[in-house]
């Protein structure tokens, strides 16, 4: 990989930010960094990854600030620890093995970015990052390769090159889309055992075994989607017994039940997230599931149709109920995200390049636009971070 062509610089303009956060009075538990990760081109105008700050008390939300150039942060995520954040550099321009993952230190109480060090994807297009819960291993996948690789997480923060790397292979029967593999999202299991690696190409979600002294993953098993599916991005229900898959091709949900002894999973229900009276068109897509900390409610992102799906889920039954779409508040909704005590929903836009803010109803699961609203161009994630 050219380093040159991926290397990634801190900001020096951040010094007077830092200080207003230094300087800023915090409600402890209430006050969050907000990092956001954009493509970095021409049209987003765009330079790296963002970082706001956010009072769940009062919904104060502050005005965005980039703290460390970097090209196409398209997913980011953060340490256990709180004191790394990992960003994917997505690059694919068919000619190598374009694209890395980069680690960063972070200052929990002003939001700054510190770059560490930074290593190959060994695919290309690498378009997802996640830390198992454990803190040891770091996973991505490839989109344009169809791959996924993992990573040892030293003590530093800084990562080794590739511990493994997995090419896979076959197709579905989408001869537009699915002609190969295209690893869309890695996730890791509560226990940190097994990582699961959608691929929209193969109709699968990929299971991998981890081994968390060595970095590396070992193949065990996969769960399957109707054909046609395009499984994209997954999440995990609170209980750890569920994962709720969104089918970016057939904007549709499915639900597993996880075997989390044997690292299994098995297909129970898959849902529209479109409401009855919207008929599916080819240029609709899912993009990212959430499920709310109360375990009742799950959120997919519908982009082009610009909304985000509501259901409310029935842990007994193993079922989705869906209540409804409201409007993302802008153009191609991508990743969005809930702050960890469940009140409030950020979506991220790719085209608009708007992140809007909502408030959440706990108890009917319903999200209201709360009125604010911040500009990051191209922006495609949002991570949280409580302050110290």
């Amino acid at each position: 990989m050219n380093r040159r062509t991926f290397a990634t610089t801190l900001v020096g303009s951040t010094a007077a930010l830092v200080a207003g956060f230094e300087t800023n009075a915090r409600a402890a538990g209430s006050k969050f960094l907000v990092y956001f990760g954009p493509y970095t081109n021409a049209k987003s105008g765009s330079k790296g990854i963002y970082v706001s700050t956010f009072d769940t008390a009062t919904g104060t939300l502050g005005d965005p600030a980039l703290v460390a150039e970097t090209s196409n942060p398209s997913f980011l995520e953060i340490h256990p620890s709180k004191k790394y954040l990992y960003a994917v550099g997505e690059m694919s321009d068919g000619k190598s093995k374009g694209g890395g993952v980069s680690a960063f230190a972070i200052d929990a109480s002003s939001g700054k970015l510190t770059p560490i060090n930074q290593v190959s994807a060994v695919g290309q297009g690498p378009c997802h990052v996640n830390v198992d819960p454990s803190g040891k291993v770091v996973g991505i996948a490839n989109y344009g390769s169809g791959s996924c690789a993992s990573y040892q997480v030293k003590a530093d923060g800084s990562l080794t090159e590739a511990a493994s790397f997995h090419q896979h292979e076959g197709s579905s029967v989408n001869p537009g889309r699915q002609k190969g593999p295209h690893a869309h999202s890695v996730n890791f299991s509560p226990d940190s055992r097994f990582a699961f690696v959608c691929d929209l190409g193969l109709d699968k979600v990929m299971i991998y075994k981890v081994d968390t002294a060595t970095g590396k993953f070992e193949k065990h098993g996969e769960g399957i989607v109707p054909p046609g599916s395009g499984p994209r991005h997954l999440a995990f229900h609170t209980s750890g017994k569920f994962v709720f898959v969104n089918n970016e091709m057939t904007l549709t949900c499915t639900v597993f039940a996880y075997d989390a002894a044997a690292g299994t999973l098995k297909a129970l229900d898959t849902v529209s997230c479109l409401p009855k009276d919207v008929p599916w068109e080819g240029r609709f897509s899912t993009a990212e599931t959430r499920v709310h900390p109360n375990g009742k409610f799950v959120y997919v992102s519908c982009r082009t149709h610009d909304t985000i799906a509501r259901f409310s889920f029935d842990e007994a039954t193993g079922k989705l109920t869906h209540l409804g779409n409201t409007s993302s508040g802008g153009k191609i909704p991508r990743n969005f995200n809930l702050t960890p005590d469940g009140q409030w929903l950020f979506a991220a836009h790719q085209d608009s390049g708007n992140v809007v803010l909502f408030k959440v109803d706990a108890a009917t699961g319903e999200i209201t636009p709360a009125g604010k609203e911040v500009t990051v161009g191209g922006c495609v994630c949002v991570r949280f971070l409580e302050m110290s």
